[in-house]
């Protein structure tokens, strides 16, 4: 009997033992599995209608993430949390109403910029552009500190004060950052997360979860806030928008802190929460689909542990609630910790 043969009788035997001591479904699912590999060696590239995407979607979501590469054959999970993806940024992309972008600064008013910049050591850019206002040319300030910036000129040559960015590093372990999180669901659903982070220590805190921010939500979530912490600040950085009401402020000041409000169209501005935005999409909420509140609520709580307990980029490489390095012993194994349903891994010496 040759090789193949023989591997051909051991399968079949294997097959009919597990068909005479299993139920019937067991062999109604190696036959449909054994189906689809012969189809999927016969087709090289499936294709796909809508309404078959969110069937295996939600289908998916009846295993665990370790098991989804053996049930699913012909499509990968990375393919079905990438059509969510698509479908959400679809759903809330508007057609753009007025033109993108703004015209280039003509070519004589940069010449003239310069020029009054370097015949003047004395003005700064809001100075030169006052003059230029008063020549006829219509053009932002912010524009003109672009131009002078641009050609190696320092365009508040007077400043006395510090810059922001010198404030911040001054300042940074008496400042709290607050901002929101947009987090779109499986049925599009928005929630909206509130967040606080510590400058200083980059200690993140979860503000609340809701659909509906109103100033009236925030406040409370300030209030909230405050009651759970043990430290003073001096200073609340967040930004403009209408979530953040004079009561929101006046929760802070209540506890002799200042609110600060960024200008707009400015996110370096609030640049430390901006970045723990990123980091939480590109690491967890990128990752995965959000079904409900619940569930948003228990991965941004694992998560907001593991930033503050173990992950580590700034500080000198120190996570915001670690105290000192583990000491190492020889031979001891490194053992890994899934967080976040296996999204996220955490390493540690074996006990």
């Amino acid at each position: 009997m040759s090789l193949v043969a023989t591997v051909r009788y051991l399968i079949i035997g294997r097959l009919r033992w597990l068909i005479a001591t299993g139920d019937e479904r067991d062999a109604e699912i190696l036959a449909l599995r054994h189906q689809v590999l012969v189809l999927q060696r016969q087709i090289s590239r499936p294709r796909f209608t809508d309404t078959a995407r969110s069937i295996l979607a939600v289908l998916s979501t009846a295993f665990t993430r370790t098991r989804l590469n053996d049930v699913l054959l012909i499509v990968q999970p990375k393919t079905v949390i990438g059509r969510h993806r698509r479908l959400v940024a679809r759903h809330w992309t508007y057609p753009p109403t007025t033109p993108r972008g703004r015209p280039q600064t003509l070519a004589e008013i940069r010449r003239l910029a310069i020029r009054l910049a370097e015949e003047n050591p004395t003005w700064g850019y809001r100075r030169v552009h006052g003059e230029l206002a008063r020549l006829g040319h219509r053009i932002a300030a912010s524009t003109v500190w672009t131009i002078l910036r641009a050609a190696g000129i320092d365009p508040t040559p007077e400043r006395t004060g510090p810059t922001w960015a010198q404030f911040i590093r001054s300042q940074a372990k008496g400042i709290i950052a607050t901002g929101f999180v947009c987090v779109d669901s499986a049925t599009l659903r928005r929630f909206h997360v509130l967040f606080f982070i510590e400058i200083g220590s980059r200690r993140v805190h979860l503000g609340g979860i809701t659909t509906n921010p109103t100033g009236q939500w925030t406040t409370q979530a300030a209030r909230n806030f405050l009651m759970n912490i043990d430290r003073q600040f001096r200073f609340i950085v967040h930004d403009g928008a209408g979530q953040y009401p004079g009561s929101f402020d006046t929760v802070f000041e209540a506890e002799g802190m200042s609110a600060i409000t960024t200008p707009p169209r400015a996110p370096m501005a609030n640049s430390y929460a901006e970045r723990w935005i990123r980091t939480l999409r590109h690491e967890l909420l990128d990752r995965t689909i959000i079904w409900n509140k619940r569930q948003l609520r228990s991965l941004l709580v694992e998560y907001i542990d593991h930033y503050n307990q173990h992950r580590h980029r700034s500080l000198d490489q120190a996570a915001p609630g670690a105290s000192n390095v583990v000491a190492i012993e020889p031979g001891q194994p490194i053992v890994r910790h899934a967080r976040c349903g296996g999204l996220i891994n955490e390493y540690r010496h074996a006990a």
